[in-house]
């Protein structure tokens, strides 16, 4: 796993959470672990406790799972179907509603960090991904007016023999995580004074 480096300590779990791409295709994910990581979600904070993220769950081979995958694009469709699990996370989408459209985002975000971290927690590593057709998803799940589909979450577990993943997979699970300093996103005072 490549190694993070904080300026101070962090929880293992924040410190342990990369977005793999070598999954082990025979790994499985049991209900008990699969509902722990949609609770971790559920129970994400809400603005306004209007609660509007909602998620399409598959696990690998069954029909949600196999509709998932034919939505990815082709630099996910090459890794992710090793997945034990995708879920898709969807929030509400009414721009004429401009608090409840960036705020149901915002949900889905906290969301989405709630359920990377619980799923860290069982020992799986979720890779979220932004490469899928949006349009296909909410058509072929009947995703009603009103929501949009945001993020499809990976959830494998690594493959414990890297010479059974691609070298183009293993290269690039072995880039260094890589985040900008504080000082040039934490600021005080005024934008670009760093935050001491």
């Amino acid at each position: 796993m490549p190694q993070t480096t904080t300026t101070v300590a962090v929880h293992p779990l924040i410190a342990g959470r990369w977005s793999a791409r070598g999954y082990d295709v025979s790994a499985t994910i049991d209900d008990d672990e699969l509902t722990a990581i949609l609770e971790a979600g559920r129970w994400a904070p809400t603005w306004g406790r209007i609660q509007p993220v909602r998620f399409l769950v598959g696990r690998r081979g069954d029909p949600t799972f196999e509709a998932l995958t034919a939505t990815l694009n082709r630099g996910n469709a090459g890794w992710a179907p090793a997945a034990a699990a995708f879920i898709a996370l969807a929030t509400t989408d009414d721009p004429d509603d401009a608090a409840k459209h960036e705020y149901g985002a915002m949900d889905a975000g906290l969301a989405l960090g709630q359920m990377l971290l619980q799923t860290q927690a069982l020992g799986f590593n979720g890779h979220p991904m932004a490469g899928f057709n949006r349009t296909a998803v909410d058509e072929v799940f009947g995703v009603p007016p009103g929501y949009r589909s945001m993020v499809i979450l990976a959830v494998g577990k690594l493959a414990e023999d890297p010479s059974t993943l691609t070298e183009a997979i293993r290269e690039r699970d072995a880039w260094p995580r890589e985040r900008l300093p504080l000082d040039q996103i934490a600021f005080a005072g005024r934008w670009d004074t760093p935050f001491d």
